[in-house]
């Protein structure tokens, strides 16, 4: 009955094993998910920006060269 009982224990603890496991994986999968939904958000922030500095260097045209305010 001993041996029954043990290969009980041992099943019993398997399943609680494996149900941590999954929880962890499920738990890893969401932060995953919501870092890359938040470095999407971040890239198209960064390409906006970009394009809005390209259009002020195109706006600006070219540097002019100014003695500095203390002469």
């Amino acid at each position: 009955m001993s041996e029954t009982g043990d290969l009980s224990a041992r099943i019993d603890d398997l399943e609680m094993r494996i149900a941590h496991q999954d929880r962890t994986i499920e738990d890893l999968n969401t932060a995953i998910v919501d870092q890359w939904k938040q470095i999407d958000a971040l890239s198209r922030k960064l390409s906006n920006l970009l394009d809005r500095v390209q259009e002020v260097e195109d706006s600006a045209g070219p540097p002019v060269d100014r003695p500095p305010p203390h002469y």
